[in-house]
């Protein structure tokens, strides 16, 4: 049996708490708590109070002030916390406690509230650009930013279409991502913002917009999301004017700020129906070993059109992570070389950009060792939570022995929360 306790609450519709009617606020505050527990206000049809007021429905009598009762049940060793604020809450009614047994306790475990509007989560007034803004204009701002894309309005302030770093380096030459840029010396820099001054946003981004109603459920904007493979949205309102930006990152934090501890919920034998982090993990990223030489490193990264490999020995055992960042900043004093590669995206069988002393380095010297991981038995949430906590959107999965099995994605992490809201596979 689980031990539980039942505390109920006998007040009236007019009771307050800070100017919220004090039923609302006591709901709030459970739910704030993130614990394993449940709350049930119901209102009464007719009642009396210790003044002598009398409380009805009747139509004759036009007595509005109701009676309300709010039940909370409630693990026992967190009961106190419930207690102890209803004690300060509750001017005028009733606190009751009494102790249950529970024999069974399963839950669903969302990571998507349901009533969530996009206006609830958008970040608003986001930064945009025009039709006729310079492209060099809107690599500075994405530089000098932590997002990745940026909406194209008109002149009546509608979304038109967005610019991401894909519409930057796929259709205006720019030939690295705004992160390797934003850690470049000014130097080689300013020459990629002139060549992309002659051209202008219009020509470069991609449209339609794909935008969200402000009132729509943040559900909706996930799903949209998914369906047209984007990583924001711009929000309009009712004439479709922006108003506000939903990105992934937007999404997460609604999730660890709605959602309780799952795993916590777990130690209580609650059963939660809850995917984990194995059920996201993308297996077939691409690791090499320590003693793998740094220029096959560097073509495997640019060959394959990703960001980083992983470090694994021979046994399996996760070991470090090498992005391309880590290696513009590993060879810092020869950081011509590595620029030069990157810039001109040789193939394996072109020589010579790369210094004989960057060819004798292997993964092992220059890869990160200080990287966070995940255990592939967590809950999704706290694969959520760790990468925002660290602003990463790839976490290595190891097992219980630090065995790697894979990469988990914002990607992946998004149609996993949405899914376990909607029961669309992932």
């Amino acid at each position: 049996m689980l031990q539980y306790k039942k505390i109920e609450i006998f007040t009236s519709e007019e009771a307050r708490w800070e100017g919220r009617p004090l039923y609302a606020a006591i709901v709030q505050f459970v739910h704030d708590l993130k614990i394993a527990a449940r709350c049930l206000v119901t209102r009464g049809v007719e009642g009396s109070y210790e003044s002598g007021e009398i409380a009805t429905g009747r139509l004759e009598v036009l007595s509005y002030n109701m009676p309300v009762c709010v039940t909370i049940v409630a693990p026992a060793a967190e009961s106190e916390k419930i207690l102890s604020k209803a004690a300060e809450m509750v001017k005028d009614g009733i606190v009751t406690v009494q102790d249950l047994n529970v024999f069974s306790y399963r839950t669903h475990g969302r990571l998507i509230p349901k009533g969530s509007r996009a206006r609830d989560i958008m970040t608003p007034s986001p930064k945009q650009v025009n039709l006729d803004s310079p492209l060099d204009d809107v690599a500075r701002l994405l530089l000098s930013s932590t997002f990745t894309g940026v909406p194209v309005v008109d002149g009546e302030n509608r979304p038109i279409g967005v610019i991401s770093q894909g519409d930057l380096i796929y259709k205006a030459g720019m030939p690295m991502r705004i992160g390797l840029l934003a850690e470049s010396d000014q130097g080689k820099v300013s020459p990629i913002l002139e060549a992309l001054a002659a051209r202008q946003a219009k020509e470069v981004m991609t449209q339609p917009a794909v935008t969200i109603g402000q009132d729509k459920l943040v559900t909706d904007a996930v799903d949209l999301m998914l369906k047209k493979k984007v990583k924001r949205l711009p929000v309009v309102d009712a004439e479709g004017r922006l108003v506000g930006i939903i990105s992934r990152v937007d999404v997460f934090h609604t999730i660890m700020r709605e959602c309780p501890d799952w795993r916590a919920f777990q130690k209580q034998e609650i059963g939660v129906e809850l995917r984990i982090v194995a059920d996201i993990t993308r297996p077939d990223t691409p690791t090499v070993f320590p003693q793998t030489p740094v220029e096959e490193v560097i073509r495997l990264i640019d060959c394959n059109n990703i960001q980083m490999v992983c470090v694994v020995d021979k046994d399996g055992y996760f070991l470090g992570l090498i992005s391309d960042r880590d290696l513009l900043g590993a060879f810092a004093d020869h950081s011509s070389g590595i620029w030069d590669y990157f810039m001109n995206k040789i193939s394996s069988t072109e020589q010579g950009l790369l210094g004989e002393d960057l060819r004798k380095k292997t993964a092992g010297e220059v890869m990160n060792t200080n990287i966070v991981t995940v255990q592939e038995d967590a809950p999704i949430n706290e694969a959520i939570r760790l990468m925002l906590e660290r602003a990463i959107k790839r976490l290595p999965v190891v097992d219980s022995q630090g065995k790697f099995k894979g990469l988990v994605s914002r990607d992946a992490l998004l149609r996993a929360g949405f899914a376990s809201t909607s029961g669309t596979p992932a």
